[in-house]
């Protein structure tokens, strides 16, 4: 009989050893069997551009209603057609650690630009109790600043750390929300009218996001049961930042957007809203791990056995890509930050656990569908640069005489050829839609830097291996060895802040 601890380890293993034993494999085939590698490869590569056809749909439809949604004014319609709307109360989180005022301040400003009814709105600044000195100057200079923009702005500090917590921005806010409970039940407050939005601290929000959200939440036929996210754009340092950090931010802002046109696959992700009902029931972000952004989803998911969704908000949120004057830091911080996102792979053993414990309440192809998206998504990260680029020549460089002798060994890189041909539109489409997500070019900047925008998509397959493909087996091989990851922040340097 194995204990707890045991089974939750082998869960935990699993994710990294499906990801091992294909990389062993396919290299051994690659020398055993050279032809049925080259079969796997000429299929996954088909496969891969049924993906990629598929990703460039999504793309286009998300595309179209991003555009349509941001025409839209939505303080106006929302005063039109929701008669009480005003009933929503809005609680923003902003967690704070050693960030500079100027970061601070554009994020602040952007919720205060965007704050339809200031009466309704309070903003949450949540420090570490480490840097007291510094984010109690932060505090103090958000009251002093903006304290007109809203109906109050609190503070609370983070104890040093606790037994049983992670250094982080999930202890942090679950600090805090509890604190806020007490202030909302002090004021009897209806938790199904607050909307609560956690920002990270360089998030600078679009001018109707909160007219937008609140429109959807009085829209949605069970609000308190969904989660609200938007497109996540890197542009508050996009054009001071080097080529393969404007190329990873781009992928994640398309990936996102893909999301959100498919929606069945959804989960919250770095900035969002979602109803403080639901933050309450769900016990508050877990303060021991390190990818809270969407375990909040999961465990929403869980407190309501399955009945519980996202919502796609097509309009921007901007932050700060992972840049540092020096270009090495610069790849250093984007291998820590993709390596942090990856991390996420701690989803899948905890989902194998949680809804063992569930049994029948939430239905058994629910299950299978976030554990396969979850493993699927992980395994996908962590290889399929690595099939594409290398092991997918292996067995070419390495088969005998014998095998290089059949149709199949002499056409397959004609037909490998091709295939990759094929999925180059999806690397075209992304070269083409980066383009007008862009800020405005500073004058600093020449108009050629346009055209090196577009170039720099050449670099895909180095991103996509090196600080893609690298940092995600890294981050799934710690899991199965028990080297658990904590929480780095992640270093953002800018010179100016535009959505």
């Amino acid at each position: 009989m194995i204990t707890d601890y045991q089974r939750y380890r082998i869960y935990e293993i699993l994710p990294g050893l499906t990801i091992w034993a294909s990389l062993i494999l396919a290299i051994v085939l690659s020398f055993v069997k050279p032809l049925w590698m080259i079969y796997f490869i000429i299929l996954f590569d088909i496969y891969w551009v049924l993906k990629v056809m598929n990703f460039s749909f999504y793309l286009i439809v998300a595309w179209l209603r991003f555009r349509t949604v941001r025409r839209i004014d939505w303080k106006d319609k929302l005063r039109r057609e929701i008669a009480d709307y005003q009933n929503k109360k809005h609680v923003v989180f902003l967690t704070v650690f050693n960030e500079e005022w100027s970061v601070v301040k554009t994020a602040v400003q952007s919720v205060c630009d965007s704050a339809y009814d200031k009466e309704k709105f309070t903003i949450v600044i949540a420090g570490e109790e480490m840097l007291k000195e510094h984010c109690e100057m932060i505090f103090e200079k958000i009251k002093a600043e903006f304290s007109g923009c809203f109906a109050d702005v609190i503070f609370f500090l983070h104890p040093k750390k606790a037994p049983e917590e992670i250094a982080g921005k999930g202890s942090n806010l679950n600090y805090a929300e509890r604190k806020v409970k007490k202030y909302v039940d002090e004021r009897g407050w209806d938790y199904k009218e607050i909307i609560v939005t956690v920002f990270d601290i360089d998030t600078v929000c679009h001018s109707q996001y909160f007219a937008y959200l609140t429109y959807l939440y009085c829209t949605h036929p069970n609000p308190t049961r969904s989660s609200y996210q938007p497109i996540a754009l890197y542009n508050n340092n996009m054009w001071e930042s080097q080529a393969a950090l404007r190329v990873m931010a781009f992928g994640t802002t398309f990936w996102m957007m893909t999301s959100l046109a498919r929606q069945d696959s959804l989960v919250t992700f770095s900035s969002h809203s979602m109803s403080f009902q639901a933050l309450v029931d769900a016990g508050f972000h877990e303060k021991r791990i390190v990818s809270e952004d969407s375990r909040i989803f999961y465990q929403c998911f869980l407190a309501y056995n399955g009945e519980y969704e996202v919502t796609p908000m097509y309009i921007p949120v901007s932050m700060d890509t992972v840049r540092d004057d020096k270009l090495w830091k610069s790849l250093k911080n984007l291998y820590l930050q993709q390596r942090r996102w990856a991390w996420g792979v701690e989803h899948i053993p905890y989902l194998l656990w949680e809804f063992r414990k569930k049994g029948r309440l939430i239905p058994w192809w629910k299950k299978a569908k976030w554990i396969f998206v979850e493993w699927e998504g992980k395994w996908s990260w962590a290889l399929v640069a690595l099939i594409i680029t290398i092991l997918g020549r292996l067995p070419l460089w390495l088969a005998t005489e014998s095998v290089r002798q059949s149709a199949l060994f002499f056409n397959a890189p004609h037909v490998l050829e091709n295939l990759m041909i094929m999925a180059m539109s999806g690397l075209l489409l992304s070269a083409i839609l980066s383009i007008p997500l862009l800020p405005k070019r500073p004058e600093s900047h020449p108009v050629h830097r346009y055209f090196i925008m577009v170039l720099q998509w050449a670099m895909l397959p180095f991103t996509m291996i090196f600080v893609g493909a690298i940092p995600a087996i890294d981050a799934v091989t710690r899991l199965m060895l028990g080297k658990y990851l904590g929480f780095n922040i992640s270093q953002k340097k800018r010179t100016s802040s535009k959505l």
